[in-house]
């Protein structure tokens, strides 16, 4: 399953010297600088329960390519960022680690590359990589603002605390997210998630929940139902489970729909004028693989990370014997910390799928072609209302 459009590939290790990201087939002609893709990059490092990495890590992108004067040549980006831990690694030897954690890539990485420590694997599948993912990603969330589409997040569960707050709109819980330490736009229930969070950190322990990301005022039209790799749900479902810990994911409310009658789990089909409307969102903004012009609504269960400070057990691959983990640092809770990775991760599909629909070298070809796309009314819907004949 691929991205047609837009190309994204990263390069770098946790603790190497620098990340690298290359985004590929970005229309000339969109105003860009490094202070679009900073603040993303500095709300993925800030939340309750991130670790001492972020301490000492203050991520700053650097353009090196596809840019001039302050606008996309319609060439490749490319991006570093530097990781100013390397200089505590760099030139010493490191003591090797032959112990795997349960839950991380460290035993299988080494099953599949026949690695003989440990490190290689960890390095490569560290959740550090996403800084990358994040500056890219956040290239196509400014792309994607030039249509007046908004995408968004917050949280609604740390560990057993959950939160409803679906008197507010998405972009009051936008807001308010991003005024609370957990980005959970209720306050009282924030309160809650420090809460377990600080107790996690006491009991040497980690926490998951789950994080909500919508965006807003998307075209209908974007997907396909006619090839399984072009389903919308499958393009965005494979992206958010390629983010480290993300082990779930939904549209809308399709866990819930599934205790329901059918009559009751789909959303009625209205008219508004001529506007074709619907009451409820319970799709999530896609049927059939395309977007409907409802709000799209992704849900991602992201587990409790698998390095913690209280030991588990595993076996030492070099003693043969077994033995407990060696702690890594770590964060005791990332969920804060994701919502922006998987705001900009959802941006790349999005941005990716809105190109496949109407083309384009430049911002200037594309825009014209966006205001005249089909809307979901009865003037660009027109019916024959005639028998036809499909097959002769």
């Amino acid at each position: 399953m691929f991205t047609t459009n837009l190309r994204l590939l990263t390069a770098g290790e946790s603790h190497g010297p620098e990340l690298i990201a290359f985004l590929e087939g970005m229309p000339a002609g969109l105003p860009l600088h490094p202070e679009v893709i900073n603040p993303y990059l500095y709300r993925r490092q800030r939340g309750y329960g991130a670790g001492a990495r972020m301490k000492i890590e203050h991520d700053e992108v650097e353009i090196v390519s596809g840019i001039m004067n302050g606008i996309t040549t319609g060439g490749p980006i490319a991006m570093r960022i530097i990781n100013a831990d390397h200089e505590k690694w760099r030139g010493k030897a490191v003591t090797p680690l032959t112990a795997p954690r349960p839950g991380h890539v460290d035993l299988v990485a080494a099953i599949k590359y026949g690695y003989d420590d440990l490190r290689p694997g960890l390095e490569r599948a560290s959740a550090r990589e996403t800084a990358a993912r994040v500056a890219a990603g956040s290239i196509c969330a400014h792309f994607l603002s030039q249509f007046g589409i908004v995408i968004g997040g917050y949280v609604t569960q740390i560990g057993n605390v959950s939160t409803d707050f679906h008197a507010l709109s998405y972009e009051e819980r936008f807001s308010a997210a991003e005024e609370s330490e957990v980005r959970c736009p209720d306050p009282a229930s924030s309160d809650l998630m420090v809460e377990a969070i600080r107790k996690a950190i006491f009991d040497r322990d980690t926490l998951g929940g789950i994080i909500e990301i919508a965006a807003l005022h998307l075209p209908p039209g974007l997907g396909s139902h006619v090839h399984w790799d072009r389903r919308l749900e499958a393009r965005i479902g494979g992206a958010v489970l390629s983010v480290q810990a993300m082990k779930g994911v939904e549209f809308g409310e399709a866990f819930e729909n599934t205790a329901l009658p059918g009559t009751q789990a789909h959303d009625a089909i209205r008219l508004e004028g001529s506007r074709i409307i619907r009451p409820t969102n319970r799709a999530g903004g896609v049927e059939g693989g395309i977007t409907n012009g409802e709000p799209l609504v992704v849900r991602a269960a992201m587990k409790p990370i698998a390095t913690t400070l209280t030991p588990q057990q595993t076996v030492d691959l070099a003693s043969g014997e077994e033995k407990p983990t060696t702690y890594e640092r770590s964060d005791f809770c990332p969920v804060p910390r994701a919502v922006p990775i998987l705001e900009t991760v959802i941006a790349h599909i999005l941005a990716d799928a809105l190109l496949d629909k109407v083309g384009g070298d430049s911002l200037e070809e594309i825009q014209p072609r966006v205001a005249a796309l089909r809307k979901a009314s009865l003037e660009d819907l027109r019916q024959k209302g005639n028998p036809t004949v499909f097959w002769d």
